[in-house]
């Protein structure tokens, strides 16, 4: 059989030509970032960040032109990215209480406007009551908050655990006695003084108190300064009975008061301006009384329903706005220098003449 020859195999395949398959623009680009913003603007990517930084130092001339190309290009800042950056979170939690009255809208308006002007933002943990705080704290501790503003009660193991995980606590309206803790608060003893010393004036000699829940710090402290400016007067039966800072318990604790003491007291002291409108309308509509002829009614807060024409309830007014900005400077001093000593401002009350009681 004849020998077959060896066929060359060829180095290379030709493969026959195929038409390249057309793949749809889906119009994605790449996110605009800060370098791309900084070389367009001819300016360094700290300057950028500088000029979206609240208080940040960058001329007006050039945060103006930064902000202009950026808002050209598309371009938002990154807060988590930020955050990762500068290890900071810009959260600050806010503890309060359902409990808490109408006073607290405003609390948290004037907290969040003054967090705003120092680029962090206000994360709210609302707690059915004051003593429910334990279950809370783990949530706060998830979220890595640069500080907390604390408008209920914490005891000394809390703080410290804060304090241990360096995250720094300011207390708003509210301290601890035995512990140097941060605190603002509006001065409670010398506006309920205030009070009871006018009405005294006044002529009335039977006090009637609506206190709150036993577990408000705040709430003790007016009727404990209430009773004790009564005791220097050489008044010592005032009858207690206790609500929950609602408008049902001051109309239902004047209707109590006068169960306990066989007839109504001359004045029903009540701890919040929220009772004081609910004793006002017992004592109107219930009662048939007369306020102030027949019964002198008196709260504290200064919340905005206690100025309507149809209840003008004589109140201290707690500087709100001054108590927060105050609240906020002390935190943020702490966040940027952890080793600040503990601090205590206390700010005054101011008395409203409102028509719900005499006054001496």
């Amino acid at each position: 059989m004849p020998r077959r020859k060896n066929r060359r195999v060829p180095d290379t395949f030709n493969a026959p030509a195929v038409a390249p398959i057309a793949v749809p623009d889906s119009g994605a680009r790449h996110p605009v970032t800060s370098h791309d913003v900084a070389r367009r603007a001819g300016v360094s990517q700290s300057a950028v960040s500088r000029c979206f930084k609240p208080g940040g130092s960058a001329s007006a001339k050039m945060r103006e032109r930064v902000r202009r190309i950026a808002e050209e290009m598309g371009y938002t800042p990154n807060a988590i990215a930020r955050s990762l950056i500068t290890r900071r979170s810009n959260l600050i939690a806010v503890l309060i209480s359902n409990l808490t009255s109408l006073y607290y809208p405003e609390v948290l308006s004037e907290l969040s406007n003054h967090a705003s002007a120092h680029g962090e933002r206000i994360l709210l943990f609302a707690l059915p009551q004051e003593s429910d705080v334990d279950q809370t704290i783990d949530q706060v501790m998830q979220y890595q908050v640069d500080g907390v503003i604390a408008a209920v009660r914490l005891s000394r193991e809390q703080v410290e655990s804060f304090k241990r995980r360096n995250i720094p606590v300011v207390f708003f309206n509210r301290y601890l006695q035995d512990v140097p803790v941060n605190a603002v608060c509006c001065d409670q003893v010398d506006g309920a003084r205030i009070l009871v010393s006018r009405l005294y004036a006044a002529g009335h000699r039977r006090f009637g108190v609506i206190a709150g829940p036993k577990d408000s710090v705040v709430g003790e402290e007016r009727v404990h300064a209430t009773i004790a400016r009564l005791n220097e007067y050489g008044v010592r039966q005032v009858q207690v009975v206790r609500g929950g800072f609602d408008y049902e318990s001051g109309r239902r604790g004047l209707r109590e008061l006068g169960k306990l003491a066989q007839r109504l007291p001359q004045v029903a002291v009540c701890a919040n301006d929220v009772m004081a409108i609910g004793c006002i309308d017992a004592a109107r509509y219930d009662l048939k009384l007369r306020v102030p002829e027949d019964l002198s009614v008196v709260g504290f807060d200064g919340v905005g329903p206690s100025t309507w024409e149809s209840h003008r309830v004589t109140t201290i007014r707690q500087p709100v706005g001054r108590m927060a900005e105050a609240t906020l400077t002390l935190l943020m001093d702490r966040i940027a220098n952890p080793g600040l000593p503990p601090e205590k401002r206390i700010l005054a009350g101011q008395l409203i003449e409102g028509k719900s009681a005499r006054l001496g």
